[in-house]
């Protein structure tokens, strides 16, 4: 009588299957592990540009919508703090000798923008000079017709008590005019340089009141 050939059992798994599913399981563990990391290495970079570009209440101080890096300009900074200056380009003074506060949104929370007309309004400062500058999102200058960049502490129009009003719009406003140009899709910040001020904390950093930093509010958007 002639022997059959081993056969296997119904619903049992074959050599070729077997090898099937591990190479199945394989390939989707490296697919979980490939996703992963770009996970994390999203998260990574992201968490990174984030404290290089808006910082961290470590090493900024936030008030309504200016922002100042504490050890701008100090040899012994933070790395994120370093690394905010080199990406920016700017040489500032150390925070002893002058404060530096930015804001990309008016003090409601919504983006500077050139499409929208804005009223800062501020009050004397206990300092020896400032000044108000407007750039665009990369750190440039906004071309206009007036050649007008920036307003300081000697050549604003102020009240007698101090007080002034700047008006940023693209549209010429009488009196303290800030042009911000005619790009609509151009993004704005402002920086508000405060120089020598008179009250300093233990660590010598210069101290601008809360209440003394300008107001940004959004007048009306085309």
């Amino acid at each position: 009588m002639t022997a059959l050939p081993d056969m296997p059992l119904s619903g049992a798994p074959t050599h070729n299957s077997l090898w099937r599913d591990e190479g199945g399981t394989s390939m989707r563990a490296l697919g979980y592990f490939i996703g992963a990391f770009a996970v994390a290495l999203l998260l990574g970079i992201g968490s990174a540009w984030y404290m290089i570009e808006r910082g961290s209440m470590l090493t900024t101080t936030r008030v309504g919508p200016w922002t100042s890096w504490l050890s701008e300009g100090n040899p012994n900074a933070d790395p994120y703090t370093r690394a905010h200056l080199a990406r920016s380009g700017r040489l500032p003074l150390t925070s002893t000798a002058a404060r530096y506060f930015v804001a990309r949104t008016d003090s409601g929370g919504s983006h500077l923008s050139p499409q929208c007309e804005y009223r800062i309004s501020g009050g004397p400062l206990n300092a020896r000079w400032w000044s108000l500058a407007l750039y665009d999102s990369q750190g440039s200058i906004i071309p206009n017709p007036s050649n007008r960049y920036s307003f300081n502490s000697e050549e604003a129009i102020r009240r007698s008590d101090g007080s002034y009003e700047i008006y940023l719009s693209k549209s010429a406003r009488p009196g303290n005019w800030l042009p911000s140009g005619t790009d609509p899709y151009r993004d704005l910040k402002l920086l508000l340089r405060v120089y020598g001020p008179r009250e300093t904390d233990a660590n010598g950093i210069g101290q601008i009141p809360d209440e003394s930093l300008p107001t940004i509010e959004r007048v009306r958007c085309e």
